[in-house]
């Protein structure tokens, strides 16, 4: 290849109209061609500008180089010359396609694609066979891991559920047209004297789910502690930041937290935590009796506004949850309540234990 650099150095215009002159008339093989395109994407030529200059569409310049990868990685493994030589020259949609196999099975299933003549779509179909065989928690000791019978396997698996004769012929002529080893071809001839269908187990649905609102996540909130409580103590624990999609977040292994529905003052919290208290804890009472409830601190809203309650700390830095009717001159304000959520009201603990009631 002309004045080829390495793959971290910087091209220079020469030598990238070098490499571009090259391809636009198709110099060298398929190989060369992958390289030059590879050469040129590294140095910061993207695709549509190699298209432009050579003509080298970027679906075929994506193709090119996958195949080159399996290319390599087949030689390295080893194959006859023969195979070696053939794959140099043509054939690259066929090794593309085996781009998702391990380097070994690459090399059998380049083989075996050749031996066999393979076009694309060929190889499209042994390339998910030998994929989903390698995911066997128990290959069939009847079928080794040779190409031919892996495509063997497959076909006697569907033979045997096959209800249709006619289909089921084919399937069996294909399972000994590959078959490689004697008790695999064995095995699929056991089918042409048993026409007993086995009835193929339908997978059950999977149980998903969708949210339908954004109340229905929860945020995962960090527990600062129970009043009373010092203000070094709301400040100690980390901000935790919740990862899309499903608000997924990495919390210390010493620090607690609790579930909040995602009501709207909640997803808009930037920096929030939890407070621990009782209702009688608050500056205002709230109807009933005394309950737990959970206060829910913004800790980055700390601007005072007479429309808000704040969680202070006075001189002797004990935190105390206060409505301020002016800018406070002595108290910090470490956060903006947000929510004063309440438990789950239960009107009756007993009433699903009796199996009659009556509304009097």
């Amino acid at each position: 290849m002309v004045g080829m650099p390495q793959d971290s150095a910087k091209l220079t215009d020469e030598q990238a109209q070098a490499i571009l002159l090259t391809l636009r008339r198709k110099e060298g093989n398929w190989v060369a061609w992958a390289e030059s395109c590879q050469t040129l994407q590294k140095s910061g030529w993207n695709a549509q500008q190699i298209f432009e200059e050579t003509g080298f569409e970027p679906i075929q310049q994506n193709q090119i180089m996958g195949a080159a990868q399996v290319y390599a990685s087949m030689v390295k493994a080893g194959v006859p010359e023969p195979v070696e030589a053939h794959f140099a020259h043509r054939a690259s949609d066929v090794l593309y396609e085996f781009r998702v196999l391990t380097p070994a099975d690459r090399a059998a299933s380049a083989e075996f694609a050749f031996s066999r003549q393979m076009d694309r779509d060929d190889a499209h179909e042994l390339a998910r066979a030998m994929k989903d065989f390698s995911r066997l928690s128990q290959p069939p000791v009847e079928f080794t891991n040779h190409p031919g019978d892996v495509v063997a396997y497959f076909s006697w698996q569907a033979a045997k559920h096959q209800v249709d004769l006619q289909a089921r012929s084919l399937l069996i002529a294909k399972g000994l047209k590959f078959a490689q080893t004697d008790t695999a071809r064995q095995q699929i001839e056991r089918l042409l004297t048993d026409f007993t269908a086995v009835t193929k187990k339908r997978m059950p649905l999977l149980p998903v789910y969708r949210l339908d609102s954004e109340e229905e996540l929860p945020r995962i909130i960090p527990v600062v502690g129970e009043l009373p409580l010092t203000a070094a103590a709301v400040q100690a624990v980390p901000v935790v930041t919740p990862t899309e999609p499903f608000g997924a977040v990495q919390i210390p292994s010493d620090v607690d937290c609790v579930p909040i529905p995602g009501w709207q003052v909640i997803r808009t919290a930037e920096d929030p935590v939890v407070v621990v208290a009782t209702s009688d804890q608050l500056p205002t009472r709230l109807e009933g009796n005394v309950t737990p409830i959970l206060i829910v601190l913004d800790r980055a809203k700390q601007e005072w506004n007479a429309d808000s309650y704040f969680l202070a700390a006075a001189a002797d830095d004990q935190v105390s949850v206060q409505w301020l009717d002016e800018a406070p001159r002595t108290a910090a304000l470490l956060g903006k309540v947000v929510l004063v959520m309440r438990p789950k009201k239960i009107f009756d603990e007993g009433y699903s234990e009796e199996i009659y009631q009556w509304d009097e």
